[in-house]
């Protein structure tokens, strides 16, 4: 009974040898209906170059549940012998333990396809790679919806929403929502359900790229595909969003001068070594805008008013080039512009602060005429406020957008330089009008 029952169990497993040897695409769509861990079971005592052959066959999400259920030692041979992009994309939709798990097996199988692949994997940073989630849900166009729900049950753990429909040659053909699946004849074929995917994007695309496709076709997920057209993931809407509202965080921090690794928790000697450097610049620049008044000590001397005044001049400027600065930053940041748009945010800029300029003007020499009684001083305060706020404001666009043609980063201590900017725009504007029209200010 013994031998009969052995025999069998060998008979079976030439069977099995046969058929996945010479039919492995009906084999990869009998595996992919089945439960992983048994189709894994089956891989797992064939010869690797047949579960090879047989592969390329499984859709991305089959592929990645059978794949994770495969002996450690039998995955790090497949994986060697898998052309390099295609072991590659595998690796790259495993969550971090296993990925581990498997180079510890390839650094003893074979150290330099170990560190071939650890390159390939290394995406650069702010590519479309770094952004997407590798958790994603693949079948064939002729799968029926039936079918699809009985595996998507059988992976036992929440799929995204969106499912990628394939070619029987991988292609990426088309996509359906979750919902629609859900309310679906059970006999429809994905192909019916089929929507043409809109836009994808490639591994190494960079940020601004994310941000522009997800702006210009308003999805909710786009796929990523690798240099040979293989599906190694997606980026959700969301993960954009929260990537965009820390750089718009971090943002805030580097245009004051604060590092963009400081936390609110950091040691205090941390934020001093942080924050020191560009304190002591600001303390130069502080000195360039001091020049300027020193260079009118005599005239001030002799109209002591204008030192009072000079807060109120400055302060305007500063708050003006401040707002047109988050107003730019936040266009860089979101993508709403680019370096080619400075000449029109500069032309809005500027007739912003020439509009503000006259409407602070009018209300500044009024207080300036009842306090002091002198038109002249009032005349001075209204034409500064002008020109002031025109040049605060139309450095506070230009400033960030010269950082970013000039390949640095737009936000990195751009309030530093407005300021300065703005403060001796400031009082040169008020100094010097108070000058040219000195003999109708009052003496003392």
């Amino acid at each position: 009974m013994l031998d009969q029952t052995q025999l069998l169990a060998e008979t079976t497993q030439r069977l099995n040898l046969d058929f996945l040897r010479h039919h492995p695409f009906k084999s990869a769509r009998h595996l992919e209906h089945i439960d992983a861990q048994d189709a894994a079971e089956i891989l797992s005592v064939q010869p690797v170059r047949v579960a090879r052959q047989l592969w390329h066959f499984l859709p991305a999400g089959s592929a990645d549940q059978i794949f994770a259920s495969l002996p450690h030692s039998f995955a790090a041979q497949l994986l060697k012998s898998l052309d390099s992009h295609i072991a590659v994309a595998l690796l790259s939709r495993l969550d971090d333990d296993q990925q581990h798990t498997l180079f510890s097996e390839l650094d003893t199988l074979d150290k330099t396809l170990s560190a071939e692949s650890r390159e390939l994997l290394a995406y650069p940073e702010n590519s479309a790679a770094r952004l997407m989630t590798t958790r994603i849900t693949a079948f064939y166009e002729d799968m029926s919806v039936a079918s699809v729900m009985h595996k998507l049950k059988q992976h036992k753990q929440l799929c995204t929403d969106t499912i990628y429909i394939l070619n029987t040659q991988q292609q990426l053909v088309g996509e359906c929502s979750l919902a629609e699946l859900i309310v679906a004849d059970a006999t429809s074929l994905l192909q019916q359900l089929a929507k043409p995917i809109h836009t994808v994007l490639a591994a190494l695309d960079d940020k601004e790229t994310v941000v522009e496709k997800f702006e210009g076709f308003r999805c909710n997920t786009i796929p990523v595909m690798d240099s040979h057209q293989q599906l190694i993931g997606l980026i959700r809407f969301f993960d954009v969003y929260e990537t965009t509202k820390e750089d718009l965080a971090s943002d805030m921090q580097t245009m004051v001068g604060a590092s963009k690794e400081e936390k609110a928790l950091s040691s205090s000697w941390f934020a001093v070594k942080k924050r020191l450097p560009w304190l002591q610049i600001n303390l130069l620049t502080a000195f360039a805008a001091s020049a300027v008044v020193g260079a009118f000590e005599s005239l001030i001397g002799q109209i002591t008013a204008l030192a009072i005044l000079l807060p109120v001049a400055a302060g305007q400027s500063g708050n003006a080039g401040a707002q047109a600065l988050a107003v730019t930053m936040r266009g860089l940041t979101l993508r709403e512009i680019t370096p080619r748009h400075w000449l029109q945010v500069m032309t809005k800029e500027l007739l912003a602060g020439l509009l503000n300029g006259v409407a602070i003007a009018i209300t500044c020499s009024i207080a300036v005429y009842l306090w002091s009684g002198s038109l002249g001083l009032a005349l001075v305060m209204a034409m500064a406020m002008i020109t002031s706020l025109a040049i605060a404001c139309t450095a506070g666009a230009i400033v960030p957008i010269a950082l970013k043609k000039f390949g640095m980063d737009p936000a990195q201590s751009s309030s530093i330089v407005l300021t300065t900017i703005t403060d001796i725009a400031g009082f040169l504007s008020f100094l010097g009008i108070a000058l040219l029209l000195v003999d109708m200010l009052p003496k003392g």
